[in-house]
């Protein structure tokens, strides 16, 4: 993306000023290498375009880590794995995977992790590949994907504390230790997000006369934001796993290093307990709405109930005078035609008496 608006710079601007606008701007793309040379000293690092840039510079080093950001790791992660020296088949076999994955061929390892990030309720997951040599870590991502970009910062400080007599399983697993660190701390940050998220949605829920259809649908997809958010945990715990209890012969068997893997498990750990909880919270949170709703029936029930009252009253006090009108009209008319009747009656036995 960053790329395209430098391409349209280049057309219209002179070449001098062309360097001086685009040199700066694709660096953070760019592919990087920290190394502990053979001679021993201080990591170096190199930056390059392509895999044919670090060859030589890989020949000089003891260990090395390379970074490669690529625009579509399908298209590109085979090729660069093959050209640094990796089977054919190791990378397809980790991208058929979903969302993780663990391949130990004695002579190379690959693993596939995903990194996640958050956009309010969507959760954007991307692969992140681990391949491994006896004398190599390579890292292939896409673009969009930073967290080891900014590792690279002080990545040769990190290398630096790593002692030059360890063996390279042990050096290996060091430095692989923490890249996969870096990924879990950067997957934890965005559980925060969706922290924040719930938080929103638990002031909306104390509104007793909250509309049920606006806060039914954003509880949905937080708690499928969760469920995502899940998976790439299970599947990063499912990596590490295989990783502590393995017995790869490019990891390290020192009880100490493996511990370190341990406790990585551990933090996986912790934190689907944590996810686990906050969808316990949203389901109780989905109870909590269906009482609102349920007590929002009843009071429009009472309501309705109260307004049939009313009506019944009225009806009632609208009844009441017409049957008595009718009660006394009826009766009225008996007691007319009953003196009338008599009256007749009297008249016509009067004359009989004389």
């Amino acid at each position: 993306m960053n790329e395209e608006p430098a391409g349209m710079l280049n057309s219209t601007q002179p070449k001098k000023e062309e360097s001086s606008v685009t040199q700066p701007q694709p660096q953070s793309y760019r592919s990087f290498c920290v190394a502990l040379p053979v001679s021993g000293g201080k990591p170096l690092k190199l930056s390059g375009d392509n895999p044919h840039d670090f060859l030589q510079f890989l020949k000089d080093s003891s260990i090395a880590w390379l970074n490669f950001p690529v625009k579509d790791i399908k298209k590109e992660a085979e090729i660069i794995a093959i050209s640094l020296g990796f089977s054919s088949s190791l990378t397809p076999a980790l991208l058929s995977n979903y969302l993780s994955a663990y391949e130990d061929r004695e002579t190379e390892l690959g693993l596939m992790l995903p990194a996640v990030a958050v956009k309010k309720f969507e959760v954007l997951i991307s692969p992140i590949l681990i391949l491994i040599r006896k004398d190599l870590i390579l890292t292939i991502h896409e673009e969009n994907v930073n967290r080891l970009v900014r590792f690279s910062r002080y990545a040769d400080a990190f290398m630096r504390k790593i002692k030059p007599g360890l063996i390279e399983q042990d050096k290996i697993s060091i430095i692989l230790t923490r890249i996969i660190d870096e990924n879990n701390n950067k997957n934890f940050e965005h559980l925060r997000e969706l922290e924040a998220q719930g938080d929103n949605l638990s002031k909306s829920l104390l509104d007793p006369m909250a509309p049920r259809g606006l806060i039914a649908p954003e509880i949905y997809n937080m708690k499928h934001a969760l469920i995502s958010y899940l998976d790439t945990l299970w599947a990063t715990l499912d990596v590490i796993n295989s990783l502590r209890h393995g017995d790869a012969e490019l990891i390290t068997d020192s009880p100490k290093l493996l511990a370190r893997i341990g406790i990585l498990s551990d933090d996986v750990n912790r934190h689907i307990a944590l996810s686990e909880h906050m969808s316990e919270v949203l389901a109780s949170g989905l109870e909590v709405l269906q009482s609102i709703y349920n007590n929002q029936l009843q009071i429009l029930n009472n309501r309705l109930a109260l307004v049939m009252t009313w009506l019944t009253i009225l009806g009632t006090a609208v009844l009441v005078p017409n049957t008595l009108a009718t009660i006394w009209d009826r009766t009225i008319k008996w007691g007319i035609r009953s003196f009338l009747s008599y009256q007749q009656h009297y008249q016509h036995m009067v004359p009989t008496g004389g």
